[in-house]
């Protein structure tokens, strides 16, 4: 992850996300849409990749903000 990217992750029975770099969450959910939405977000004001994990703490998608960042060159 590059400086400041959000992980969207679980951990004890929340969803959190945490900008890369930072000990700590920055917000905690009860769902995982939730999260995603606010993670989201938070990739969206600062520019950043927004990678969300699965329950088992793998990945499971990333986003880039803004797309024009994107380094892959397929659409969607």
């Amino acid at each position: 992850m590059a400086k400041g990217d959000i992980d969207t992750y679980q951990q004890d029975g929340q969803w959190k996300n945490r900008p890369e770099g930072n000990e700590r969450a920055s917000s905690r959910h009860d769902t995982k849409a939730e999260a995603e939405a606010a993670g989201r977000e938070m990739a969206a004001e600062r520019g950043t990749e927004h990678v969300i994990k699965k329950q088992d703490g793998t990945i499971g998608e990333k986003n880039t903000y803004p797309r024009s960042r994107d380094p892959r060159e397929i659409p969607g």
